[in-house]
């Protein structure tokens, strides 16, 4: 505002400077008329064009001095560095230093705190006028919640991009013996296994459980008779066998789908298998078909 005020007063005075310029004309061309009238009028000529040449140059000098005070042509302010700072104190930091802050877009990052500046555009060390706007992405206050969608029966490299795609983070890929090489058969926490569904924060980090193809060693198929199914994926890959097909003898809904247990599997329990084999379950909500299996497979057992 004192820029302002000053300019107009520089432009009142240009002003004023050609009001008397040309009031010194009309005495000059009055008093040259009193005079001889073989006074020569070069003369007149001459001053006439010397007076306009200085309120000129002083006109030009005048506004390039005002326009130089009103840009501040010169004066430059080294950008201050506000990353990893909270938006409330950067605001204030770039205050002193005469610069303006504005928060254009906001995303999560795991290198900063949350809430605080993760990028700033001018950069720190630049030089900018006074009154220049720092524009800075904030990191989210608050990490976003994520549901895990099925990414079992996955290639690795498919899961991989779900994962990322999703703000998550993969530590660990585990490779066990599997029918399937390169396929993912179960998403851990820690020792946790994760279901399909299941809630996390943005950020948070799985271990992924990969199929390497089927190994050397003999294994023995475990009973998962009246297990449910996610009991079942754990029995298996914990005893180094893989889930195979799946199958319902009523197609469930996402209502009805974790009160069904496996009534049939193949191979049976107790055959001698390799690393990585599968092994093919059938469910039903019938509990009566997965006693009388039971009792079939005891018989059997009993006959051999």
């Amino acid at each position: 505002m004192q820029i302002y005020i000053k300019n107009c007063i520089y432009a009142k005075k240009i002003v004023l400077l050609q009001a008397n310029y040309y009031f010194f004309l009309q005495n000059s061309e009055t008093m040259i008329k009193k005079k001889d009238s073989t006074t020569p009028k070069w003369r007149f000529i001459l001053c006439s064009m010397i007076a306009a040449a200085g309120v000129l140059i002083i006109g030009v000098i005048t506004l390039i001095w005002g326009l130089r005070n009103y840009t501040q042509h010169g004066i430059e302010i080294v950008v201050p560095d506000i990353t990893k700072m909270y938006v409330e104190e950067a605001r204030i930091i770039a205050a002193t230093e005469g610069l303006k802050l504005s928060v254009v877009d906001s995303t999560y990052s795991t290198k900063v705190p949350l809430g605080t500046i993760v990028e700033q555009d001018p950069v720190q060390g630049s030089l900018v006028k006074q009154g220049r706007t720092i524009y800075v992405i904030q990191n989210a206050r608050f990490r976003r919640p994520v549901i895990l969608p099925e990414l079992r029966d996955l290639s690795l490299r498919q899961a991989e991009a779900t994962i990322k795609s999703l703000g998550l983070n993969i530590a660990e890929v585990i490779y066990e013996p599997s029918t399937f090489k390169n396929i993912i058969l179960d998403i851990h926490i820690g020792d946790s296994s994760l279901l399909a569904g299941s809630r996390l924060e943005e950020g948070t980090t799985l271990t992924l459980i990969v199929g390497k193809g089927q190994g050397e060693k003999e294994v023995t198929i475990p009973h998962i008779i009246g297990k449910s199914l996610d009991e079942a994926r754990s029995w298996l890959l914990a005893n180094s066998l893989t889930l195979g097909s799946v199958e319902y003898d009523i197609e469930p809904t996402e209502d009805t789908k974790a009160s069904y247990i496996i009534y049939q599997q193949s191979p049976t329990s107790g055959i001698v298998v390799v690393e990585g084999t599968s092994v093919n379950i059938k469910l039903s909500t019938d509990m009566e078909k997965s006693i009388i299996t039971t009792e079939e497979v005891e018989d059997e057992e009993d006959f051999w």
